[in-house]
């Protein structure tokens, strides 16, 4: 099956759902506010003063489906960048991965106040492209997920998940005739993307990691124990509950700026239909991050060495992470041995999900500023 473009209608974008089949213009907010960084760099030259999106950048979005090893699923893929550009240096193209719960195209693509990440990073000059890996958000469902989940071993395993990122990373080297992009992972994403960039160093440019991945000393808020079918489910609820674990009970109320949340659930229980339909309705989750958890990461064995990285790195948290704590954040910091540069940013009053947070301007800025700047004067 040939790679499918799909081009989009204006009038008919929905987040979480697609978009239409007729290329788009897009208009970033001219309002959107710009909050400075406050984040702290670690062990790193110090990061210039914050990068601001170009305001009323217009942007053109498209999407592709690419074929699977599984017939009948395919990858879903975005691309936003600014409208009228075809080509692009391999520095200024990003590709994103989603973590274990939920996808790309319904965080990463998430208009907030009028904006999405895509959208800030696209504003910069970038060509940006986020996927949906099989069996989550706009990306096809395997088979085994419509049986019931103990019937199947736990699907889409971090090696799976990496081989995908491969195809999607070859798919745009090829598609934008480069030889190296940038790569960005958030949560199990950034397992998904260490590995890949760990034997495919020559692929990557420099690499985005937020909230890292690493070793266990606590327990994981996914996953219970027992038996790991193919999938999971999980509720609206559950969710609003993960996301605020670990957040002071002073600080809960005004963390997610009004609207926010419902929006963001809106766009992504929406990208499961059959779940949709259960009551309460429910998002299916391919389970094979919990299967590596248990096996690797709860186990004190790491999946993969990130001492094999050897491209810069910046790792970015918040300090209220409970999914992944600062701690395996701050170890996986002193694994990355060959790395030209790495610095190591954590914000403040945020979340796992800091990136749909009040301080999101913040995340966006030190992310712009890693992608944007020149080696660190210490390298000339």
């Amino acid at each position: 099956m040939a790679d499918r473009p799909m081009r989009t209608d204006p009038d008919a974008a929905r987040p979480g759902r697609g978009l239409a089949r007729r290329e788009l213009v897009g208009t970033l907010a001219a309002g959107a506010a710009v909050a400075a960084s406050a984040a702290q760099a670690v062990a790193a030259p110090a990061v210039a003063a914050p990068v601001v999106a170009a305001p009323a950048a217009q942007l053109t979005t498209e999407e592709f489906r690419l074929p699977w090893s599984e017939p009948g699923v395919e990858i879903y893929v975005r691309n936003k960048r600014p409208a009228g550009t075809e080509r692009f240096p391999g520095d200024r193209i990003l590709l994103y991965v989603h973590g274990s719960t939920y996808p790309s195209s319904t965080a990463f693509d998430l208009p907030l106040g009028g904006m999405s990440a895509m959208d800030y990073l696209a504003g910069l000059g970038f060509d940006v492209y986020c996927v949906d890996l099989p069996g989550y958000g706009l990306s096809g469902r395997p088979a085994a997920m419509d049986a019931p989940p103990a019937d199947n071993p736990p699907l889409m395993r971090t090696p799976d998940a990496a081989k995908v990122v491969g195809q999607v990373v070859d798919f745009i080297r090829k598609r934008r005739n480069v030889e190296k992009i940038d790569l960005m992972g958030w949560s199990w994403g950034t397992s998904t993307m260490g590995l890949y960039t760990s034997t495919h160093n020559d692929a990557v440019n420099r690499l985005v990691l937020y909230a890292p991945q690493w070793l266990a000393r606590t327990p994981g808020l996914i996953g219970g124990g027992g038996t790991v079918g193919a999938y999971r489910t999980v509720s609206r609820d559950s969710a609003r509950a993960r996301w605020l674990t670990g957040v002071p009970e002073d600080k809960k109320a005004d963390l997610i700026p009004a609207g926010w949340f419902d929006q963001w659930a809106d766009a992504t229980f929406a990208t499961d239909p059959v779940g949709a339909k259960r009551s309460p309705p429910v998002l299916r989750a391919p389970n094979g991050t919990v299967a590596d958890k248990d096996a690797y990461w709860a186990a004190g064995k790491p999946l993969y060495d990130p001492g094999e990285i050897r491209v810069p790195v910046l790792i970015i948290h918040a300090e209220w992470d409970a999914d992944l704590p600062s701690y395996q954040a701050q170890e996986y910091f002193t694994k990355l041995t060959h790395a030209p540069y790495k610095r190591f940013v954590e914000l403040g009053e945020g979340t796992h999900t800091v990136m749909m947070e009040k301080n999101r301007m913040q995340f966006l800025h030190a992310v712009g500023a890693f992608l944007t700047e020149a080696d660190p004067q210490a390298l000339n």
